[in-house]
């Protein structure tokens, strides 16, 4: 279980977000709904380790979290992957798709092409795309190479914050399957944050009013 526990976080001391309390349970897809602006993105920061909450706590399965980003311990780290909304910003410029996705494998000191082009071919992106810098990349493809990059370390829970907002039917479409499919083989849990109701009603098990 990913647990979040009265939680009040910003920026700069300023709270953007206070008292909220979350549970993503493993196997299950949690909705969390609301307009944009309104501290969701920064919920899913806080979730993913990325950003210290300046009061309440986080626990990943029945382990207190107490340190944050790089100083969390890599196990903890490993177990919660964020795809962003916007792609552009979430990537290296300078890399290519498939740098991108290799990306927290060479991190970890595990490289494996042979779980790249797996991931890749999973997503919809041939190897062809897998050569090209995310310039050269519709956002959709480059969306794509995100949720691979988020999946190669296996986590146990994937926070999708806003993840479909800038791709077409189709592409959201396939991404939702694609993390439906890992989450049926592994058994993870998902946190999917959007303003999209029905895009919600069809994805989620249950969905959070905001805040939760």
């Amino acid at each position: 279980m990913l647990t979040a526990r009265d939680i009040t976080a910003g920026y700069g001391g300023r709270p953007v977000l206070s008292g909220v309390s979350i549970e993503v349970p493993p196997g299950r897809t949690v909705g969390l709904g609301g307009p944009s602006g309104c501290g969701k993105s920064t919920l899913a920061r806080v979730l993913s380790l990325m950003l210290r909450p300046l009061s309440g706590g986080v626990s990943l399965d029945g382990t207190p979290v107490t340190r944050w980003r790089q100083r969390a311990p890599r196990e903890l780290r490993t177990r919660v992957a964020l795809l962003y909304q916007q792609p552009r910003v979430a990537v290296d410029p300078r890399l290519t798709l498939h740098e991108i996705v290799s990306e927290p494998l060479a991190a970890a000191g595990r490289p494996s092409p042979a779980l790249v082009a797996e991931l890749a071919a999973e997503v919809g992106l041939t190897g062809d795309l897998l050569t090209r810098r995310p310039h050269e990349v519709s956002d959709g493809q480059l969306q794509r190479a995100c949720l691979a990059r988020a999946l190669t370390l296996r986590p146990r829970y994937l926070l999708c914050d806003e993840m479909t907002t800038m791709l077409d039917a189709s592409t959201q479409a396939h991404l939702v399957a694609v993390v439906r499919s890992y989450q049926e083989r592994t058994g993870a849990g998902v946190l999917a944050i959007s303003h999209d109701q029905v895009l919600l009603d069809r994805w989620a098990d249950a969905t959070l009013p905001w805040p939760p």
